[in-house]
């Protein structure tokens, strides 16, 4: 019997009465966590995507028609027109599609439609 109130004292400590000293810096404690972790949402999270909306706002406001652009449905093409809203895109010769601008999710290097 003794043995087994040995492994449990071993694997669960004894509780004993806080004398209200070790208390007084638990506060500091609890602040200094919730900074930590505020930091660690701002730049584990906020930022991070703050700068790819970012970059996403200065791609769409630098394109320009003949510029060759894939969407987030992997469609490649070329701008025809181009307003606030709405891209027109060649897909080739013929076929032309109408697309919101926000789609677009990449401008292409000149001549990846011909080395397609």
């Amino acid at each position: 019997m003794q043995f087994l109130d040995d492994i449990s004292n071993f694997f669960v400590s004894s509780a004993h009465a806080d004398t209200g000293s070790a208390a007084a810096g638990g506060g500091y404690n609890m602040i200094i966590m919730f900074a930590v972790f505020i930091l660690f949402m701002y730049f584990g999270i906020f930022r991070p995507q703050n700068k790819k909306a970012r970059e996403q706002r200065d791609l769409l406001g630098s394109l320009k028609e003949g510029d060759e652009v894939m969407t987030a449905g992997g469609i490649v093409g070329k701008i025809a027109k181009l307003n606030d809203n709405f891209v027109v895109l060649f897909l080739n010769d013929n076929v032309q599609i109408t697309m919101q601008k926000s789609s677009i999710v990449n401008a292409l290097p000149k001549g990846t439609l011909k080395s397609l």
